[in-house]
């Protein structure tokens, strides 16, 4: 019998598997980069770097879930910001600090668990707990999806002035 006539299914095989297995390491690959790019967004943020100009695509669309006044759909980074974001950040004395519990990450979207607290500017505490739903494109958020608290966000907002500029 021939080496060549017994290389030559395992041969096949081989090719067959890595086909298959390429779109898989190729997502796996994806997810990672997804994950990490989240991650150190994150970690920035902690340091006081500004995590929605790091992370949000110019023309992201965020949604709040919930009801209440912030709750609804943003079409831009600039919206979001300016109506969801700077009603609660300009009533904070200190800054927003996250505690990151976990990050998942398949494909194109990555899921954060986490939780972040402040001191309001009426000495109040203002604390959170937070699920996003990120779809990235190109190391960016391109959709998101927020779960949170919208009854103590309200609450921060109306017991606590915005902070002079």
């Amino acid at each position: 019998m021939h080496l060549r006539s017994l290389v030559r299914p395992f041969a096949g095989a081989a090719l067959a598997l890595a086909i298959a297995a390429a779109p898989v390491a190729a997502a796996d690959t994806a997810a990672s980069r997804n994950k990490e790019t989240v991650r150190q967004a994150f970690e920035g943020w902690r340091a006081g770097n500004n995590v929605f100009a790091q992370l949000l695509a110019p023309d992201v669309v965020w949604t709040i879930h919930g009801s209440g006044p912030v709750a609804g759909t943003y079409r831009s980074r600039e919206d979001f910001v300016e109506r969801a974001s700077l009603p609660l950040i300009s009533r904070l004395a200190t800054p927003l600090v996250p505690r990151v519990h976990h990050i998942w990450a398949v494909d194109d979207t990555v899921i954060i668990r986490f939780e972040a607290s402040a001191t309001t500017t009426s000495g109040g505490a203002y604390g959170n707990q937070f699920v996003w739903i990120f779809r990235m494109r190109d190391d960016m958020v391109v959709e998101a999806e927020a779960f949170l608290d919208l009854v103590a966000y309200q609450r921060a907002v109306d017991t606590s002035e915005p902070r002079r500029p």
